[in-house]
């Protein structure tokens, strides 16, 4: 029998890993940044959609970011295991799923049972991977930490869940233990349709067995001396109305052993992020996120030179010989133009139909270029004009690059005449000393450009 939330459950994909195994998970929603979400340690993907209260979190986590979260191994529809993997392995699942769906870098949130301490550790070894970090506090259960509990209560704790696991009839065990002691959580230990989700969901996540062992680990596993060494921007999220003092000490644990974190405390009080209203949590969530994205696109603004060219009266000459005798003379246009970058140490960003962007570490380097490039193609036939600016860029991905430089440059390289370079102020200004001459082209409005800019031509004869 088809549940009625079987059609709105995202598409499950596997990823392989470098030993062989599957990992199941799913990637859903767009946006500018790939949020990777480890979930506590029982799941299942396709069973956790049937919840309207997990459906509920993951489309507003979705809905202005690409989310990819998945089964960890040994649970729920990834390969199942004889016994728990060490986080080294599971860290290899993390990056499977993140080359498996075509993610170089993502923002990481890890919560629950095993979810912050593999976060954790994918953080510290792999930063090049990680935009930013956001976890629960949840990162051991050892006695000696505030949220702690000793060995023997743990035992008692998997004792009593290993006798109820799966059985419809005791699942009210399931929602109480794992849930949290909120008043709003035990609650749902008296919704028969939240009962009736929890025996399904822990006999498809899990065997008794399995249980045991993968829960035995965590409460085993300690990244308290991983946390120095995390070096990515990391936001600990906590609930306002969670009332234990313990965790807000674990809060505070995190938040000095980790250089450069904060915590942020948010409204709900629930240790499971998506039985409650999510919008809170997800809104700070973004917010740091967003945050993050916006400060390394400021810090990976570079200065650099760029350099437009543009054929000049391209549309008439290509009437004028043809298709064919035009695409032959545009293909020896590019190469001279290519040649040219290649010896003034340019980088070529795009081709624009018949003219090129590109960028240079030195102004200089991009004037003379452009000279060269003028004086090359005048034997094909061609003329074209170019313009140089000076300014701050900022790299846009696939190799574009954007920023108020780009703008200012094509302006320049519009107003430009046949076989002439035509430059900012700012240029003229950084190449004194390297023999170029200039002409006065008196003050300009460049569209889209707030206020003039004084431009000049280059008069120098280009080098031969």
């Amino acid at each position: 029998m088809t549940h009625p939330a079987a059609a709105q459950v995202p598409q499950t994909r596997w990823a392989r890993t470098v030993d062989g195994a599957c990992i199941a998970y799913q990637d859903i929603g767009r946006g500018p940044v790939t949020l990777v979400v480890i979930h506590g340690w029982v799941s299942h993907l396709e069973i956790y959609w049937e919840q309207p209260r997990f459906a509920r979190f993951m489309r507003r986590l979705a809905k202005k970011m690409r989310v990819l979260h998945f089964d960890k191994r040994g649970v729920g529809m990834s390969d199942r295991l004889s016994g728990p993997p060490g986080l080294d392995v599971q860290m290899d699942d993390v990056r499977a799923v993140m080359d498996a769906a075509g993610v170089e870098r993502a923002a990481v949130f890890g919560w629950g049972t095993g979810g912050p301490p593999l976060a954790c550790m994918f953080a510290a070894t792999s930063p090049e991977r990680v935009l930013a970090l956001c976890i629960d506090a949840e990162i051991s259960l050892a006695e000696d930490v505030p949220i702690g509990f000793p060995r023997e209560e743990q035992e008692l704790y998997l004792t009593r869940m290993v006798a109820s696991w799966g059985d419809d009839e005791r699942a009210d065990e399931f929602v109480r233990q794992g849930f949290g002691p909120s008043a709003a959580t035990q609650a749902l230990a008296h919704d028969p349709a939240f009962l009736r989700w929890s025996g399904r969901f822990m006999r498809c996540a899990a065997t008794p067995a399995s249980y045991a062992a993968f829960d035995q680990m965590w409460y085993e596993t300690d990244v308290r001396d991983v946390l120095s060494s995390i070096h990515v921007p990391t936001l600990v999220l906590g609930k306002a109305g969670a009332g234990e003092p313990e965790w807000a000490a674990m809060n505070e644990y995190c938040v000095d052993r980790i250089p450069g974190a904060r915590c942020e405390l948010v409204a709900g009080s629930e240790g499971v992020v998506w039985v409650e209203e999510p919008e809170p949590l997800v809104r700070a969530l973004e917010t740091f996120v967003e945050s993050v994205r916006h400060e390394e696109a400021e810090l990976d603004r570079m200065l650099a030179t760029v350099m437009f060219t543009d054929v000049v009266g391209s549309t008439d000459r290509a009437c004028e010989v043809g298709d064919a005798c035009w695409k032959g003379l545009l293909e020896k246009h590019n190469a001279t133009v290519r040649a040219f970058l290649a010896r003034y140490r340019g980088t070529e960003v795009t081709t624009t139909g018949d003219g090129f962007l590109a960028t240079f570490d030195g102004p200089a380097r991009a004037v003379k270029c452009a000279q060269a490039v003028c004086e090359a193609v005048k034997p094909l036939g061609l003329e074209v004009r170019a313009g140089c600016h000076t300014g701050e860029i900022e790299p846009m991905g696939e190799g574009d690059v954007g920023g108020i430089a780009v703008h200012i440059g094509a302006r320049v390289a519009a107003l430009a005449g046949r076989s002439e370079v035509l430059v900012s102020s700012t240029v003229k200004d950084l190449v004194a000393g390297s023999g170029l001459v200039f002409e006065d082209r008196g003050r300009h409005t460049l569209k889209g450009v707030p206020d003039p800019w004084h431009l000049y031509a280059v008069t120098t004869p280009p080098a031969t």
